[in-house]
């Protein structure tokens, strides 16, 4: 189990090195966060099912957006 200092990259260890380690933190991070759906405006809705589809739970609604990061298009 990780611990909370090293987060998701407790897993690894002292292994593969710290610039690493912190960039995987981000972008797991990015991935696991809720985000707010475009179409319905419900908070902490838009999940990701894959790599680049996320979904809303609410209104069921699917984008195509950003492998890790939830971004809309202005």
């Amino acid at each position: 189990m990780a611990t909370k200092k090293v987060a998701a990259s407790g897993k690894f260890g002292p292994r593969y090195g710290k610039k690493l380690r912190v960039s995987y933190n981000k972008s797991y991070e990015q991935s696991k966060t809720k985000y707010t759906c475009p179409n319905c405006s419900k908070e902490n809705s838009v999940l990701r099912q894959s790599f680049g589809v996320w979904e809303c739970k609410n209104c069921g609604k699917k984008f195509a957006s950003g492998a890790y990061e939830f971004k809309v298009a202005k």
